[in-house]
C-alpha cells in the first residue's frame, strides 16, 4: 500500500506539474520545500523546471517564503535564466540581503536586461560603491540613462519612468513611423504612445497607437498629433504623478526636464506601485508605525521603530491619568463611575480614530483643503452630535438600568454627548492643524487625538458626576 503523503507517482503514471499556488492563494508549501530541496542539492536543471513560465511576482513571493541564505544561491544557481524583475517584487530589506551576498558582476548582469525604472529601484537598495561599480559595468548608453535617473530626487517621477521610448519628427508619416517600429529592434517592450519631438528633443505633441493606426500612411503624423500631450515634469513628486493618472484615467505620460525636453515615460503598472506604496505607507503611519517598516525586518529594528510613538502614547495617557487622579475623591464615594469610566474613554477614542482616519486620507489624496474644510468641519461635528445622542439614549438607558438609578443614566448621557462632540472635532482639527504646520498627518494625527478624547471623556464624565451628585 502507497504512503498517502509520498509525493512520488505510482510506477507507470505520469506526474502532473506542481501546482504553485493553493485554492485559497497561498503559496504551496511542498512546492516552496521542493525548490528548497533543488537549491541543497544544487540542481540548477531541476530549478529551471519548477519555476519555468513563474511570473516574476510569483517568483518575488516564492523568494520571500525562502531561507535567506538560500535566496542568493537560488540566484546563482539560475544564472542568466532568474529574472531580476523579481528582486524588485519583494520586501526592501529582503533584497538588500540578497543583493549583499550577490557578485558585483552578477547584479551588473542582471540589471542590463532591466526596464530602466525596475534597474533603478535595484540599484538604489546599493551604498554608492557597489553601484558605482555595477554602473561601471553596464554599457555608456545604459549607464548614462540610469546616472540621470539616479539622480533626481528620490520619490520623483525622474526615478520612476521608463527611459526607453520612441519618439519621432513631426514631418514624419504614419507610415515611416509604422516602418520604423517594425524595423527596430531596440524598442520599448510596453508602449502606448508616440511622442512628436522637435531638433532639440522638447515635446509637441503625441500620437496614440489607437489613432496612428487608424490614419493613412501618407499622412503626416503633426496632423494627427495632439498638441497638448500629457505630460510631467522629471521632479515632480510620484504621488502628485499618481494622483494625475487616478483622476484623469491615463494609460501614460510623457516625462518633460525643466526645459520641457522629453527625457522618458510614466506608464500606469509604474503608477499603481506608487498608489500601493502610499496607501501601505499612510496606513502604517496611522497605526504610529514607521512607513517603512516590512514583514522581513529584524526584532531589534522593529522594536527602535516603533518605541517612539509607544512613548508619546505613554505620555499622553499619563496625562489623561492625571485628570482621573483630580477626581478621585468622587471615584472613592462613587464605585459605579470607574466602572462606565473605561466605556465613557473608548467611545470617545473610537470615534475620533474613525473622524482622523477620513480626515489624513482626505488630505492625502487632496480631497480636503481650504475650499471645503469648514463644511467638512460642520458635517463631522453634526456627526458627532447625532452619535452623541443616540449613545447617550442607549448607555443612558443601560446605566440607570443597571445601577437602578435614574441620575447615573443622565450624568454618562451628558458625558458621552461631550464626549463624541469633541472626538469628532479633534479628529479633523489636529490632522487639519499638523498638515497646516507642514507635519504628515499620518504620522502624528493619532497620539494627540486620541489624548484629547480621553481627557474630555475622564474629565466631563467625572465632571459632571461630582457636580450631579455633589460628592
Amino acid at each position: 500500500m502507497q504512503d498517502v503523503n509520498d509525493q512520488t507517482p505510482p510506477e507507470g503514471a505520469v506526474a502532473e506539474p506542481m501546482v504553485f499556488r493553493d485554492e485559497s492563494g497561498e503559496l504551496n508549501r511542498v512546492y516552496v520545500d521542493t525548490v528548497a530541496e533543488a537549491i541543497e542539492a544544487s540542481d540548477a536543471a531541476r530549478l529551471r523546471e519548477l519555476l519555468d513560465d513563474v511570473h516574476e511576482a510569483d517568483l518575488g513571493d516564492l523568494i520571500e517564503a525562502l531561507a535567506p541564505d538560500e535566496r542568493p544561491r537560488l540566484i546563482e544557481l539560475l544564472g542568466a535564466d532568474f529574472d531580476f524583475t523579481a528582486l524588485t517584487e519583494v520586501d526592501d530589506a529582503v533584497r538588500e540581503e540578497i543583493l549583499e551576498e550577490l557578485e558585483t558582476s552578477t547584479v551588473a548582469e542582471g540589471v542590463r536586461d532591466l526596464d530602466s525604472d525596475d534597474a533603478v529601484r535595484i540599484l538604489e537598495s546599493l551604498d554608492e560603491q557597489e553601484k558605482a561599480e555595477v554602473l561601471d559595468q553596464l554599457p555608456a548608453l545604459e549607464r548614462v540613462a540610469l546616472q540621470r535617473s539616479l539622480d533626481y530626487p528620490e520619490e520623483s517621477a525622474g526615478r520612476r519612468m521608463q527611459t526607453k521610448f520612441i519618439a519621432v519628427p513631426p514631418f514624419w508619416t504614419v507610415g515611416q513611423t509604422i516602418d520604423f517600429m517594425r524595423e527596430t529592434d531596440d524598442l520599448p517592450e510596453t508602449f502606448y504612445e508616440i511622442f512628436v519631438i522637435d531638433p532639440a528633443a522638447r515635446l509637441l505633441g503625441a500620437v496614440s497607437l489607437d489613432r496612428l493606426l487608424r490614419s493613412k500612411r501618407p499622412v503626416t503624423i503633426q496632423e494627427i498629433m495632439d498638441d497638448e500631450p500629457d505630460r510631467v515634469v522629471a521632479t515632480q513628486n510620484q504621488e502628485e504623478v499618481a494622483r494625475l493618472f487616478e483622476r484623469y484615467n491615463l494609460v501614460s505620460a510623457a516625462v518633460v526636464d525643466d526645459s520641457n525636453r522629453l527625457v522618458g515615460a510614466m506608464m500606469v503598472d509604474d503608477i499603481v506601485d506608487v498608489l500601493e506604496e502610499e496607501a501601505d505607507a499612510d496606513i502604517k503611519q496611522l497605526g504610529g508605525v514607521n512607513s517603512e517598516e516590512e514583514l522581513s525586518d529584524t526584532v531589534l529594528y522593529t522594536q527602535r521603530s516603533r518605541f517612539p510613538w509607544l512613548f508619546v502614547n505613554m505620555c499622553t495617557a499619563l496625562a489623561a491619568a492625571s485628570v482621573i487622579r483630580f477626581f478621585e475623591g468622587a471615584i472613592e464615594h462613587m464605585v459605579a463611575l470607574a466602572i462606565l469610566m473605561p466605556i465613557v474613554a473608548s467611545m470617545g477614542g473610537n470615534a475620533g480614530t474613525q473622524t482622523m482616519t477620513v480626515a489624513v486620507r482626505a488630505l492625502a489624496t487632496r480631497e480636503l483643503g481650504k475650499a471645503n474644510a469648514w463644511r467638512i468641519i460642520r458635517r463631522e461635528a453634526m456627526v458627532g452630535v447625532l452619535n452623541g445622542l443616540a449613545f447617550a439614549i442607549i448607555l443612558g438607558t443601560l446605566a440607570s438600568l443597571w445601577f437602578d438609578t435614574i441620575d447615573l443614566g443622565l450624568v454618562i448621557g451628558l458625558a458621552l454627548m461631550t464626549v463624541l462632540l469633541f472626538a469628532a472635532l479633534g479628529g479633523i482639527f489636529v490632522p487639519l492643524t499638523l498638515n497646516r504646520l507642514g507635519v504628515d498627518p499620518a504620522v502624528s494625527s493619532g497620539p494627540f487625538v486620541t489624548s484629547i478624547t480621553d481627557i474630555v471623556g475622564f474629565f466631563s464624565f467625572l465632571g459632571i458626576a461630582t457636580f450631579w451628585f455633589g460628592i
